[in-house]
């Protein structure tokens, strides 16, 4: 499975972003995939991941309030609304697919990773 994430940029605190991700492979309904960030000098970070099944799980509950994840398995995409952004979201962001299918908050379970896309949020 590859993994090509897109849609960061620069965005006011308060402003929203959609993150895309593109997976190749025939098998991308089987597998759980995921949104991880980093930010400078931070270690990475859960922030939500959907199952196979469409079920989802968020990192708390603030980012589940402010944060959807969603999956289209027709077209091998999964998307992560922000809304609400904050400067503490700032951070690139790393779609993840795991081959077990049900989800994960821990990094090192995710088999494949995208190339990580750069959101800034300014205050």
């Amino acid at each position: 499975v590859q993994l090509q994430a897109s849609g960061g940029g620069l965005v006011q605190a308060g402003g929203s972003l959609r993150l895309s991700c593109a997976a190749s492979g025939r098998t991308f309904s089987n597998y759980a995939m995921g949104w991880f960030r980093q930010a400078p000098g931070k270690e990475r970070e859960f922030v939500a991941v959907v199952n196979s099944r469409g079920g989802s799980i968020y990192s708390d509950d603030s980012m589940k309030g402010r944060f959807a994840i969603s999956r289209d398995n027709a077209k091998n995409m999964v998307y992560l609304q922000m809304t609400s952004l904050k400067p503490e979201d700032t951070a690139v962001y790393y779609c993840a697919a795991d081959h077990r299918g049900f989800g994960s908050r821990f990094w090192a379970n995710y088999n494949y990773w995208g190339q990580g896309t750069l959101v800034t949020v300014s205050s």
